[in-house]
C-alpha cells in the first residue's frame, strides 16, 4: 500500500489557510465549496465558504485565477449576518463583479451550509458566472440577468465534521447523481489496534484493518457503479500528542486509469488545517479527475 499521496498538492486540492479559527484543539463548524468558472476570457475558482460559531452564520466568497493568485475577497462576518440580503460590486482584473445574495428565507440543518430557502449569485456584465440555491427564479429577477444556466463546474467540498467514534457527512459524488450518506466508523480509544470502516447509505464499501499500521492509504469504491479513489490519514488520531482532525478524500474519476497522484510526500500540518484551491483543480479537471470531497473528521474531547 503506497503512502497517503500528496491529494492536495501538485495534481489535486491544494489547501491554505482560509479560517484562523481552526486551531490543533479546535475547528470551526465549517464547509468550503469550489467552483471552475470563466468570466471576460479568463478561468477561475470560486469559493463558497459557509461558517457558523456561537456568533452566527458566516460566509465568504473568495475568487483566485488558475494559478492560485487571489484576486478578490468578500466576507460577511457571523457578527454582521443580520443581513442577510444584499449585493456587494467587486474590481477583479478591470472587471466588475457583482455578488448577490438573500440567505432572509434560509433553512439551516446542525450545519453551517444552508439547505433551502436561498441563492447566491455571483456576476459579471449581466452575465451569471454562478448562482446557487434553489430561489433561482428570485435571483434573475433581482439581479436582472440573463436567466442561462451558469457553466460552472463544482470541483470540490471541504466539510468539517465532529464526532467521537462515528462522523457522517452528506455528498454527491457525480453530477445529476443521487446524494449519498457518508459515514465513517472509528473507534481509537476503545482498542489498541483499532479498525476503520466507511459506509455508503449505510453500506459497508471498505474496512481497514491494523490501523496503527496502515494510518495512511488507499483504496477504490464504486459509488453509483463508477470508481471513487478514498484516500485517508487517521495520524493524528492515533499519535497525535493533541486533539487533531483525520483526513479523508473522495475523489471521483471520469477514467479509473488517470489517478495521477503524486505519493513522495504525505500531506503536511499546515495542508491539513487551512483550504483553498490551486492550479491542481484545472488541472485535474483537464486530465480526467472529477469531484473531490475532503472531510476532515475532528474527535469531540
Amino acid at each position: 500500500m503506497r503512502d497517503f499521496p500528496s491529494c492536495f498538492g501538485e495534481n489535486g486540492v491544494q489547501i491554505s489557510d482560509s479560517s484562523p479559527s481552526i486551531t490543533t484543539r479546535t475547528a470551526q463548524n465549517l464547509v468550503a465549496c469550489v467552483y471552475k468558472c470563466g468570466f471576460s476570457g479568463i478561468s477561475c475558482l470560486i469559493t463558497i465558504t459557509w461558517t457558523k460559531n456561537l456568533m452566527g452564520q458566516g460566509l465568504s466568497v473568495q475568487i483566485d485565477d488558475s494559478t492560485n493568485q487571489s484576486l478578490s475577497r468578500f466576507d460577511i462576518k457571523p457578527w454582521l449576518f443580520s443581513k442577510r440580503k444584499g449585493s456587494k460590486n467587486l474590481e477583479v482584473n478591470s472587471s466588475s463583479i457583482d455578488i448577490h445574495w438573500d440567505l432572509s428565507s434560509a433553512k439551516f440543518g446542525s450545519g453551517p451550509e444552508p439547505l433551502e430557502g436561498f441563492y447566491l449569485a455571483v456576476v459579471c456584465d449581466q452575465e451569471i458566472v454562478l448562482l446557487i440555491g434553489d430561489l433561482r427564479k428570485e435571483a434573475y429577477k433581482r439581479i436582472d440577468a440573463t436567466p442561462n444556466p451558469s457553466k460552472a463546474i463544482f470541483v470540490a467540498k471541504r466539510e468539517n465534521i465532529f464526532g467521537k467514534k462515528f462522523y457522517g457527512a452528506k455528498a454527491q459524488f457525480f453530477e445529476k447523481g443521487q446524494t449519498h450518506s457518508v459515514s465513517i466508523e472509528c473507534d481509537t480509544a476503545g482498542s489498541s489496534d483499532p479498525t476503520l470502516v466507511i459506509r455508503i447509505d449505510s453500506k459497508a464499501v471498505m474496512q481497514v484493518q491494523r490501523l496503527r499500521w496502515k494510518f495512511r492509504g488507499n483504496h477504490t469504491i464504486l459509488v453509483d457503479g463508477l470508481p471513487v479513489e478514498v484516500l485517508w490519514d487517521v495520524h493524528n488520531w492515533l499519535f497525535g500528542n493533541v486533539v487533531g482532525d483525520a483526513i479523508f478524500m473522495f475523489q471521483t474519476c471520469h477514467s479509473s486509469e488517470k489517478y495521477l497522484w503524486s505519493s513522495s510526500e504525505s500531506i503536511s500540518d499546515q495542508s491539513i488545517l487551512s483550504w483553498s484551491c490551486s492550479q491542481g483543480v484545472r488541472d485535474s479537471q483537464l486530465q480526467g479527475l472529477g469531484f473531490s470531497l475532503i472531510l476532515c473528521a475532528w474527535k469531540n474531547e
